[in-house]
């Protein structure tokens, strides 16, 4: 409580009421690096999402229903105020800053840190006064970590598939047709994805701090240039890019003038607009790299599929090694996720893991983002059922992965609950749906034999996924709220990635979930019109001793039987012989 109690008498001598600190840099990414995360250093929390708010007397954190469980461990003690998202009685962010902030308070933050969505929102409701240029924690993280300054690296046609001439010219055009001229680009991932570069600024998202502006034709890109090497200034010369110092970007805004200027007020932050408001003219659209960066080309595509081949024989050899470890050496949580890691590392094309593993023995797996050694990290027994996602970046894509894994003696309703969420990943895998059909649609699909059992989980079933960018891209996503700040509600084309993982997690008990990526694909156009379905292009067994083959209908154990003919197919090759033998078991027909 300490840094909470410093924090308030830093508000009193600056006359604030109320101090906003959310999980976000200056580009609103949902993974930030170690300079950004002054949320987790003020409140123990580390989850990825969250907001916190320090008032002169309170302190309070806003989190989702992925962290409820984790977030109650972390800030038990803390003096900090648990907000459970989207459950009754909880205010929202905004009502609870208009309960609390009056006619003469003034409400505080980091302008560069807050979105123009959420700035224009209080502005327009606040009844006090909003102060944006308040950076307050440094005075508070004496010990802050610097920003970031690893280089940057070229993605390679082989890899890319698509030119950055070829991306620019899609982007003019749909500013053209819009009657506009300029883009202010802020997402990191955006901008990796126009220039085919890749970066090192960012854990398990390989992407480098920047600003975008293109003004009428001219490219301008803000960034610290000692990240970028001989090579990389030698290409961006020859696309005719104009460099500056990333911190320049503000000042640029503040002199530019006369321009009509595309900006996603979801990724733009505060200060920014503020700057380009008062001499532009400023309209609000989604940056029209979202949807080209989403719909993955030909090239993406058939690496990504490769990646998932790379990717599957870990997680194989994985499943093995754990089942049979455990009968005879003790092991915790977090050697289980080393050993995994170790065996994606072997593979000279990784980059990077995607995201932080999650490996979560019997009730740790309730937790959905629970941390090893952040956790109990709970020696794993030959019982019980082991949860594991994790995901990796290659050269040739992304992958994102959950497997439950029994360890031993599956109980009767072990198997119920398992084979309950095979049947809703199925259900979901092999729908075929109208085009125009979006997520929120489709969930549904997969929900559905989990409510028969009177059981929900408090997330979404799926999300996009990325190439070689963030494991979380919008637009697209599997969920039946729509929950703006997310952005995956649009409407699933083909070449689109979505995670189909559907859970059951029960506190204090057990936590399920199995997890594949489904890739968008047109099945037929006749003359009701045109329909879309999926291909699964995960390749991993899924655990044959969960399974009780009595709930499935003989459709469902159909595809489960195409699906692991698929998986053996494809990671046989790549397997010795002893792990063959044991996968050919693990995929037989049930």
């Amino acid at each position: 409580m300490n840094l909470i109690n410093d924090f308030q008498e830093i508000l009193k001598n600056n006359n604030i009421k109320a101090y906003i600190i959310p999980t976000s840099d200056y580009h609103q990414s949902e993974y930030v690096s170690s300079f950004f995360k002054a949320r987790a250093y003020l409140s123990g929390f580390t989850g990825s999402a969250g907001t916190l708010i320090i008032t002169t007397s309170d302190a309070r954190l806003w989190t989702d229903g992925r962290y409820f469980i984790q977030a109650a461990n972390e800030l038990e003690g803390s003096g900090i105020s648990l907000m459970k998202m989207g459950t009754p009685g909880t205010p929202t962010i905004l009502e609870y800053l208009n309960s609390i902030i009056g006619p003469n308070d003034t409400l505080a933050f980091d302008g560069r840190l807050i979105n123009t969505a959420d700035y224009l929102c209080y502005k327009e409701n606040i009844k006090g006064s909003i102060k944006i240029d308040l950076d307050l924690i440094n005075e508070i993280w004496t010990d802050r970590p610097s920003l970031p300054h690893e280089m940057l690296y070229e993605l390679e046609q082989i890899f890319a598939g698509e030119t950055y001439q070829s991306k620019l010219g899609k982007i003019i055009d749909s500013l053209h047709k819009n009657g506009l001229d300029s883009l202010c680009l802020t997402s990191l991932e955006d901008q990796a994805w126009l220039y085919n570069l890749r970066g090192n600024d960012v854990a398990y998202t390989p992407v480098f701090l920047a600003f975008t502006f293109i003004i009428d034709s001219d490219v301008h890109l803000f960034i610290d240039n000692k990240k970028i090497n001989e090579n990389v200034h030698h290409l961006l010369n020859h696309y005719g890019v104009k460099l500056h110092d990333y911190d320049d970007v503000y000042s640029y805004a503040k002199n530019l003038n006369g321009k009509n200027i595309l900006i996603d007020k979801n990724k733009v932050n505060a200060l920014l607009y503020t700057l380009l408001t008062s001499h532009n003219n400023l309209v609000f659209k989604e940056n029209p790299t979202l949807l080209l960066k989403a719909i993955k080309n030909e090239v993406e595509i058939k690496n990504t599929k490769f990646a998932h081949v790379l990717d599957g024989v870990a997680v194989t050899k994985f499943m093995k090694w754990v089942k049979e470890v455990v009968l005879n050496k003790e092991i915790t949580e977090h050697d289980a996720e080393a050993y995994l890691e170790e065996l994606r590392r072997s593979r000279r094309e990784l980059i990077d893991l995607s995201f932080s593993t999650i490996c979560a023995y019997k009730e740790n797996a309730a937790m959905m983002h629970y941390n090893a050694l952040n956790g109990k990290n709970t020696t794993l027994k030959d019982e019980g059922m082991i949860l594991v996602d994790s995901g990796g970046h290659y050269l040739y894509g992304t992958t994102d992965i959950t497997r439950t894994i029994s360890l031993g003696h599956p109980t009767k309703e072990e198997k119920l609950y398992f084979t309950t969420v095979l049947k809703s990943v199925i259900d979901l895998a092999d729908t075929v749906f109208l085009k125009g059909c979006n997520g929120q649609n489709l969930d549904i699909k997969a929900r559905a034999p989990i409510w028969k059992m009177l059981i929900d989980y408090k997330c979404g079933t799926g999300h996009g996924v990325g190439h070689i960018l963030s494991v979380h891209e919008a637009p697209n996503g599997f969920r039946w709220q729509i929950v703006k700040e997310r952005n995956d509600s649009a409407p699933l084309l083909p070449g689109m990635i979505t995670t189909d993982e559907p859970g059951i997690y029960l506190e204090g008990k057990l936590g399920i979930r199995t997890e594949n990526e489904l890739l968008c694909k047109e099945v037929e156009t006749n003359e009701w019109g045109t329909f879309y379905g999926f291909e699964t292009i995960t390749y991993a067994p899924i655990d044959l001793d969960l399974i009780d083959a009595n709930l499935l209908t003989q459709d469902e154990k159909h595809w489960l039987n195409d699906y692991h003919k698929m998986v053996f197919e494809n990671l046989s090759p790549y397997l010795d012989d002893n792990t063959k033998k044991w996968l050919k078991k693990y995929t037989k027909a049930i």
